[in-house]
């Protein structure tokens, strides 16, 4: 099932012509590639890992003012000459240098994660200091920091945008960890840059809370994504209309410290291309950087590694990646990106809004808004309002937006001279192939199946969608099925009465099909109920960040009771443990979660 068959299978008829003919040409040959080498890095041996234990347990947990700064962002890359935060176009440059400006009164450490501090090697002392929430508001510099804000462009809902940029986020730098791994330190909500057009460059508690919280969920469900350390509420008010409807009020002021290996976006390198032939060389000055620091196998890769694929063409042509580094790169970020949408697939998650500025070169899930994990499975479920009308960026558009994203970056990169055409449309094929790869690997082990069955699973989705029923309750439910084919058609649908709520006569028979076929298809893999059970209960989480439970620790917070975002945060931290006491948090939502501002919110959000 390719990219497109999934998208004919689940989405309604888009609004917008998503690809191309030629794009499309490129995209429907999904053949696996054949290599003279696999791209795949081996695993690690046993020596590697021991070291990597060695090194843990030797780290030296440290002081905030001993954390070992490094900023190659602003060593390599070329600087906005002015440092004022006035709204403008900032050409020739890739960042501006600037400090956080938001104002706080008496600001308060909401939550910190203990897990997102450890990639720093920080002391958990660290977070017990009175000032250490001004120095994560922005309001006292930390020592060593270089702070600066990030410009880029990006399509936004298929269209050109500009120039965009750090319009509220303000990167204090980079980091370098006991595992000389770089880390860069991110303020989001911290003040006015050049790029905050007419906005007042700040965030609110509402947004800030959801986006510390997913960033942590989505990181133990083994999703890659951008990291939280920490949130701070600023003791200010910040003036938000929410729903874009001429009805705007005064909201609890927040920043969320965001924490990744990098923030570059594909429209870190957009907006120079978009610029002309003046600016185009920063896209090559920032291809060759990131491949330097964030791509270095890449960077150190040898001809006589002959990585020639076969492109899949009617014309059986040869794309050799090992002549062109830049085609190597753009290949990885294809399949990066491919692999998290998939992963996302697997659990139910729904962005919200995919712009290509949202897109982390990294392949990681960045820039929190207006997302949504599904609670009644709709291939159709946007969590964005301002989605709603073409729903572009709905649950099943997804993996389809990703490949339309891949297309505009590689358009970027043949207009720099990077790639051609070719080892562009042998990305966008890679990205195809990736995506069925991963995608129907998680689906097979959701299910427990001994092999992928197509059939069997589009048949479950169908029914899924036609009865709303709850996609993470489901999954996790479906292990209780035993792998009897002697069990009465009466007692299939026993085990899973808890999520299958009020169907009739006629939706019951087609579950109780699916599942005489379910189940013999289980009988057939020779492993035990018990087993089977434990290997889905690892890949079908028990807790999602569903909504409504962000919006119940939200209303706390904006009390003053911080108690509900810290356990939230681990009950996030273990999502596939029973954890005892907390199953309320596994409930379906109760009827107040659909009001909007709960079940869907604006990009404002």
């Amino acid at each position: 099932m390719g990219v497109v068959s999934f998208l004919t299978h689940f989405s309604p008829k888009p609004s917008l012509p998503l690809l191309s003919p030629s794009l499309r040409r490129a995209t429907v040959h999904f053949r696996r590639p054949i290599a003279c080498r696999s791209m795949e890095q081996p695993p690690p041996s046993l020596h590697s890992l021991t070291q990597r234990l060695s090194n843990h347990n030797l780290r030296t947990p440290l002081r905030l003012q001993d954390l070992n700064w490094d900023h190659s962002f602003v060593r390599e890359l070329p600087a906005d000459p002015r440092t004022d935060s006035i709204p403008r176009e900032v050409l020739h440059a890739c960042y501006t240098r600037l400090s956080p400006s938001a104002q706080v009164d008496n600001p308060q450490l909401v939550a910190w994660s203990q897990p997102a501090a450890d990639l720093l090697d920080l002391d958990h002392k660290e977070f017990e200091r009175p000032d250490f929430p001004l120095f994560f508001s922005g309001a006292s510099p930390l020592v060593g920091a270089l702070p600066y804000a990030q410009c880029y462009g990006g399509h936004q809902f298929g269209t050109w945008a500009g120039q965009l940029g750090d319009g509220r986020a303000i990167t204090l730098g980079e980091i370098l960890n006991s595992k000389s791994e770089r880390w860069e330190l991110q303020l989001k909500g911290a003040g006015k840059t050049p790029y905050s057009r007419f906005a007042d460059g700040l965030a609110v508690l509402r947004s800030s809370v959801r986006e510390f919280l997913c960033s942590e969920a989505m990181h133990h469900l083994g999703i890659p994504t951008t990291r939280a350390l920490c949130l701070v509420s600023t003791g200010k008010l910040v003036t938000r209309d929410m729903f874009y409807d001429g009805n705007p009020k005064e909201e609890s002021g927040a920043i969320v410290c965001r924490v990744a290996q990098s923030f570059l976006r594909f429209g870190s390198y957009q907006i120079h291309a978009a610029r002309g032939d003046e600016d185009l060389g920063l896209v090559r000055v920032l291809a060759d950087y990131t491949i330097k620091h964030h791509f270095p196998h890449i960077e150190n890769m040898s001809k006589s590694e002959s990585l020639s694929f076969c492109t899949g063409n009617e014309d059986h042509s040869v794309v050799d990646l090992t002549s062109n580094k830049y085609a190597a790169w753009v290949v990885e970020i294809a399949e990066r990106t491919a692999s998290l949408i998939a992963k996302w697939q697997g659990v139910g998650f729904t962005h919200g809004v995919l712009n290509t500025d949202n897109m982390s070169i990294l392949g990681l899930t960045i820039d929190y808004g207006p997302f949504g994990f599904l609670d009644a499975f709709d291939p159709k479920f946007t969590p964005n309002t301002t989605d709603l009308p073409g729903r572009r960026y709905c649950f099943a558009n997804q993996p389809d937006i990703g490949l339309w994203n891949v297309a505009q970056f590689t358009t970027t990169l043949q207009a720099a001279d990077l790639i051609n055409e070719k080892e562009a449309n042998y990305a966008m094929e890679r990205y195809g192939t990736r995506f069925m790869d991963d995608y129907q690997v998680i689906m097979t082990k959701k299910l427990g199946l001994p092999k992928y069955n197509k059939q069997l699973i589009n048949k479950l989705l169908t029914n899924m969608a036609v009865d709303k029923v709850d996609y993470t309750n489901f999954f996790r439910t479906l292990s209780n099925v035993k792998a009897d084919t002697s069990i009465p058609d009466e007692e299939l649908l026993v085990p899973l009465k808890s999520v299958l709520l009020d169907i009739g006569k006629e939706r019951k028979e087609a579950w109780t099909s699916w599942l005489k076929t379910y189940v013999h298809e289980l009988s057939t893999s020779g492993i035990s109920d018990e087993e089977r059970k434990t290997s889905m209960d690892l890949v079908n989480p028990k807790y999602i960040l569903r909504n409504y439970l962000c919006q119940t620790a939200i209303d706390a917070a904006e009390i003053g009771d911080f108690e509900e975002v810290q356990r939230l945060l681990k009950l996030v931290e273990h999502p596939f443990d029973e954890q005892p006491g907390m199953e309320k948090y596994a409930r379906l939502p109760p009827a107040w979660a659909y009001r909007p501002g709960v079940c869907m919110l604006s990009c404002s959000s």
